[in-house]
């Protein structure tokens, strides 16, 4: 019996590690890019490539939440508000995180070999980022940049998934996305300031101020919007979509206007429930455009 707990606690740990219930962010935008480039397809939804794309993105974030871990543990253990993840306290061994994230990037690999030539040829491409996004923060007072070209490959190579080709609809939608979650770690990087600044880690609020962070904050998710009007345009998106697009419009003048630079208070309120409201509520309303429109389900 012991031998069988020691796995399910340290895959428990490992997934405590990578906050796998974050996908919620990344998800719903590749999920709006796979059905829309379906919907433009053939008007079908194809399942199984839906669920190949979902292992893909699954697989690259848990890889790429693992590697960020690997890298950062040392500036995390400094951290008070990092001190208590799993590879500083030890409930996640070295060992058990190199791992996971070795089985994470090969699932990815190994999926998106399923998908078609294109994205296993640029899977490795999609990679690169990830690794670099933890590093970033030593060099470059703009690591949240590196984040969001990062995360605009999920979109793009959803989009790539069903239809094996380029698509400028989806690098749009892509940019939308890198540019939201940028914006939105902005916000995040606020609490750390005092921390990063007596570590010498670098970022925007570290190096310009916690109100600077805050309206470069809100000009990226003024971008996101002009963005996903652009996208709505392109793929002549129906009312449903354009709803939904207002309801994500709100959501970011709600979330702008919780934190303040002299209270912080309600960021989490902002970075985890708001933006999480954001990428779950815009698929919604654009799967019902889709359906409404056609879309075989």
């Amino acid at each position: 019996m012991s031998t069988i707990a020691v796995p399910q606690s340290r895959t428990k740990a490992f997934l405590r590690l990578v906050l796998i219930e974050h996908s919620v962010f990344a998800l719903p935008f590749a999920f709006t890019a796979a059905l829309t480039a379906m919907f433009l397809d053939d008007r079908k939804v194809h399942w199984a490539q839906l669920l190949i794309v979902t292992v893909c993105m699954v697989g690259l974030r848990t890889f790429a939440m693992a590697a960020n871990r690997i890298i950062d543990r040392e500036i995390d253990a400094r951290n008070p508000r990092t001190a208590t993840r799993e590879l500083v306290t030890g409930a996640v061994s070295m060992r058990t995180a190199y791992t996971g994230s070795a089985i994470a990037l090969l699932v990815f690999l190994g999926a998106a070999a399923l998908l078609n030539p294109l994205c296993l040829f640029l899977a490795p491409v999609a990679v690169v980022p990830m690794v670099v996004y933890p590093y970033g923060k030593r060099f470059t007072d703009f690591p949240h940049a590196i984040l969001g070209l990062a995360q605009a490959m999920g979109p793009i190579g959803a989009w790539l998934a069903v239809t094996g080709s380029w698509s400028w609809d989806a690098v749009v939608l892509g940019l939308a996305v890198g540019i939201w979650i940028g914006g939105f770690d902005l916000i995040f990087g606020c609490q750390d300031v005092a921390a990063d600044r007596a570590e010498g880690v670098r970022s925007v609020p570290a190096r310009y101020g916690i109100a600077a962070a805050l309206y470069g904050a809100r000009a990226c998710h003024v971008v996101t919007t002009g963005l996903l009007v652009w996208f709505a345009l392109l793929t002549h998106a129906g009312p449903a979509f354009w709803v939904g697009l207002a309801v994500v419009a709100c959501a970011f003048v709600y979330e702008h206007s919780i934190i303040k630079p002299n209270d912080l208070s309600r960021l989490n309120r902002a970075f985890f429930t708001t933006n999480g409201f954001v990428g779950m509520s815009l698929f919604a309303f654009a799967l019902l455009d889709l359906v409404i429109r056609g879309l075989g389900v």
